[in-house]
């Protein structure tokens, strides 16, 4: 398994399936869930790619362990699977966000984070001068 990196000061961390913990990929750990990652790493993102039949589950395992920021790649999740999730993440974790489903991750700047697919050389900061959008 090659792995990409493309952080600066961020952390990576890798968590692939139950039974797989304690091992390391490129220097990276690996946990068997995602509380034990956090419980070790502090880590405060999460990044799903787990075939949609998996993504539900996968999102709220994140958001119970104290992920903020859930972004979630799968593509394919029907829609009666994930309203139950936002309305859970609503309820009783309304700080933690959740990016996605079927999207290509966040971009912070090239300088601060990519997480995601997204390819990073398309991407340059730039002065944002005007932004208008809708409100919650």
């Amino acid at each position: 398994m090659q792995l990409s990196v493309e952080l600066t000061e961020h952390k990576l961390l890798v968590a692939l399936h139950p039974g797989k913990g304690g091992q390391e990929v490129e220097g990276i750990p690996v946990f068997d869930t995602v509380k034990e990652a956090v419980d070790n790493t502090g880590a405060d993102c999460s990044l799903i790619f787990v075939p949609p039949p998996f993504a539900a589950d996968a999102v709220l395992e994140a958001v119970d362990a104290g992920i903020k920021t859930v972004i979630c790649i799968t593509e394919g999740i029907p829609v009666n699977d994930m309203i139950p999730v936002k309305n859970y993440i609503k309820t009783y974790h309304p700080e933690t966000v959740l990016i996605g489903p079927n999207c290509p991750g966040s971009y912070y700047t090239h300088e601060e984070a990519k997480i995601g697919i997204m390819p990073g050389h398309i991407f340059k900061r730039e002065k944002l001068d005007l932004f208008q959008g809708l409100e919650r």
